[in-house]
This record gives C-alpha cells, sequence and structure tokens, in this order.
C-alpha cells in the first residue's frame, strides 16, 4: 500500500473524507515552576485541568533543569511563574522552561507572571543605573515568550517594555469583594481610603470612588540611597475618628505601610486596614505587620505565603479565579479587557 492509501485508510479511521484537510484541535495546557505549585494548581482546577507533569531538577553546581513530561507540539501553554525570596533562581527557571517549550513546539506560550520581578526597577533614578525591568522582558522574549499576563504591575510602562500583548489584570475587584462582604456597618460608615504615597493616588482614588469613601494622602519622602527607607512628612486628608484602609500593590519590608499605619494612629485613626496586592514579606515583614497600629492585613496569594510568614490578623485571598479566567479568556480568543469593565 502507498503513502497516499495509507493517509487516506488513516482518515477514514479517523472520520475524516478522502481529500478533506484535517484541523488540529488546540490545546490548553498549564505548567509551573517550583514558585508557587499551590496557586497554578489552584489554577488548573479552575480550568478543569490538571498541572502538566514536569522534572525540575537542581544540580549540586546550581544548574537547574527542566523536562516537560508529555507532548507540548502545537499546545497552547500558559507557563505559571511567581516570585518570592528566591527571584533570581526562579527567574532562571522560567527562562530555561520557556526554552524547553520552544524546543518542544509549543505553538504559543503565555508567561503568567502573578508577581513581575524587578517591576521596582522601571526608571532611571540617578545616573549610573540599570533598568532592570526592561531587562527582565527582554530575557522573556529573547527565551521564546508570545505573551506576557501579570497582575497590578508596580509601573504600568512595564507594558510598553514588551513587543507583544501583555495583559495586567487587576486583583481590586478581588479585595474589593472581600471587603464589602467583611467590613462592620461602623467600618464601612467612617471608612476614609489612604494612599501611602503619593505614586498610588490613582489607584487609590479608584478604590475611594468604588467603596463611596473619602480620600487621604500620605505625603513621605525615601531616600534614594537606602533602599527600604522613608519618612513620613504630613497627611493630606480627614483621618481622625476614621476607619483608614491603606491600599498598595506589594508589601515588601513592610517599612512604609507600618510607618504610615503609625501615623494615622497618631493623627486619631481609629483603625488601620491594611489591603494590598503581593505579599513579598521579607524580614521583617511578618514581625511590623503585627505592630499595634495595625488591625489587619489582606493580601492577596499572587506571591507565596509560607505557614511561617502568616500572623493572626492576616487574611490571604485567592487569586486563582482571576487568572483562570483570564487564560479562558485568552485561550477562547476572548476579551480580557471586559473582566474589569474596560478598565484594562
Amino acid at each position: 500500500m502507498g503513502q497516499k492509501q495509507k493517509r487516506i485508510e488513516l482518515d477514514r479511521d479517523r472520520g475524516i473524507a478522502p481529500g478533506v484537510v484535517s484541523k488540529t484541535k488546540k490545546r490548553l495546557v498549564v505548567v509551573a515552576g517550583r514558585s508557587h505549585p499551590a496557586l497554578a494548581a489552584a489554577v488548573a482546577e479552575h480550568l478543569g485541568i490538571e498541572v502538566a507533569p514536569t522534572e525540575h531538577r537542581t544540580f549540586a553546581s546550581g544548574e537547574i533543569y527542566t523536562r516537560f513530561e508529555v507532548s507540548m507540539r502545537g499546545s497552547d501553554v500558559f507557563l505559571i511563574q511567581s516570585f518570592s525570596q528566591n527571584v533570581n533562581e526562579e527567574l532562571m527557571e522560567l527562562l530555561i522552561m520557556l526554552d524547553a517549550l520552544k524546543r518542544a513546539s509549543a505553538k504559543r506560550v503565555t508567561v503568567v507572571v502573578p508577581y513581575y520581578p524587578y517591576s521596582r526597577q522601571d526608571k532611571k533614578g540617578r545616573g549610573r543605573e540599570p533598568i532592570s525591568a526592561r531587562l527582565v522582558t527582554d530575557l522573556i522574549a529573547q527565551a521564546g515568550a508570545d505573551r506576557i499576563m501579570s497582575v497590578d504591575l508596580h509601573a504600568s510602562q512595564i507594558q510598553g517594555f514588551f513587543n507583544g500583548p501583555v495583559d495586567h489584570l487587576f486583583a481590586k475587584p478581588v479585595l474589593l469583594n472581600h471587603f464589602r462582604d467583611s467590613f462592620t456597618d461602623d467600618e464601612a460608615e467612617t471608612l476614609t481610603v489612604v494612599s501611602p504615597d503619593m505614586g498610588r493616588v490613582r489607584v487609590a482614588d479608584q478604590w475611594s470612588e468604588e467603596l463611596g469613601a473619602p480620600l487621604a494622602i500620605i505625603h513621605k519622602r525615601r531616600d534614594p540611597k537606602v533602599a527600604n527607607q522613608v519618612e513620613v512628612r504630613e497627611i493630606v486628608g480627614q483621618v481622625e475618628g476614621r476607619t483608614c484602609l491603606l491600599v498598595d500593590d506589594m508589601i515588601d519590608t513592610a517599612g512604609t505601610i507600618t510607618k504610615a499605619a503609625r501615623a494615622l494612629k497618631a493623627n486619631g485613626a481609629k483603625k488601620v486596614i491594611v489591603g494590598a496586592t503581593h505579599a513579598i514579606f521579607s524580614d521583617p515583614a511578618v514581625e511590623r505587620l503585627q505592630d499595634e497600629a495595625i488591625d489587619r492585613v489582606v493580601v492577596t496569594d499572587t506571591v507565596p505565603v509560607p505557614e511561617e510568614r502568616r500572623f493572626p490578623t492576616l487574611t490571604v485571598l485567592s487569586s486563582a479565579p482571576l487568572l483562570a479566567r483570564a487564560i479562558r479568556e485568552i485561550f477562547d480568543e476572548g476579551s480580557v479587557t471586559s473582566m474589569f469593565d474596560g478598565a484594562a
């Protein structure tokens, strides 16, 4: 039997009429690095699939090895990798996984980085400084990413660093729903939304509008030569006798948040509640966030929060439904913007 006849017989067995070109059905695949397996598994569960089995190794020399245990050929792959305390190792693992996917003939690879690494280094503040966020984006692009998805970028301009689609998601709906459900009547009636610095005023103003609450702003000064050091100068807005909701995109060492909370309490605030997306929690953040000036803290799980970094006044919300819905929209060629009522 000739090759043509064999192909016809094979097509007939598949239910394809002779002469009709077969179209391969799209296949959605989720793969994940080792940084946040719980989040990846939760996203896959919301999508009704499982995370593709992957072999990860770190050799004695520190070199990283990755191999996918199922075929990736022709797949629409979503690679989930977050970043926490081992950002450089996790970034290298992401790049190696990207290279493996391209060499395995994946049709399209979307890098899902809930927290974008090096996002605070998005511009030059002084001479002879790097723009590390751009460098990271270039590395991801060069390694083979077709698309990037992230949540609450520290600087929106990072979207322009990548020469391709960037899906900028917002955790605000997740946090807002929680606060609306959890505020007591008194907290809701006396609520003031507070921006911890001038850079977050636009975001805080959106929160203020959504919650129907007044806005206050904390003016601070940061020493460009000393990392994680801030000085609160003044508070603009009425906070005395109010429940203050401090909103930010990330909490690293919690120095800014703690000083802001103390300043609010010193100016007569009744309660201080902190809401943030990325719980990086570098030391000594956990100790600081249990300061008597902070009544409770609410974050999402875009960054892994292990048990040893949790404390009684902390609430961690799942970002998996948000990420899963965005992945489904991209896979089905839908609209990610519609998820945020046109705000994205």
